[in-house]
């Protein structure tokens, strides 16, 4: 089972969004999500390696466990449509970062 997860997160107090990921340092996905929270931050998006689609965000050093802050930006993050191999999914976008967080 992966250890690998993907958060796209919102900090209010700060007016920042962002996508970090967790490679190992966390066993479930819940458990990343709630250390996002206790950060004050709220999660928008959340998915395993196995159900997100990478557009131009590759994955952190399997060979490490950290957690990684892949992109970050102010305000809330953009949705947009994007198309892969003929399928329309819906796509966060933060700066110039982009994955689709649920096939």
């Amino acid at each position: 089972m992966t250890k690998y997860f993907r958060i796209t997160g919102y900090a209010p107090t700060q007016n920042i969004c962002f996508i970090m990921d967790s490679n190992g340092m966390f066993e479930k996905l819940w458990q990343f999500s709630s250390f996002v929270i206790s950060k004050g931050c709220k999660v928008l998006e959340v998915s395993n390696d196995e159900k997100f689609i990478d557009i131009n965000i590759d994955k952190a050093d399997e060979d490490k466990e950290h957690v990684i802050l892949r992109a970050c930006s102010e305000g809330k993050p953009n949705y947009i449509e994007k198309t892969i191999d003929g399928i329309t999914y819906k796509a966060v976008e933060i700066k110039d970062k982009m994955f689709v967080p649920e096939r």
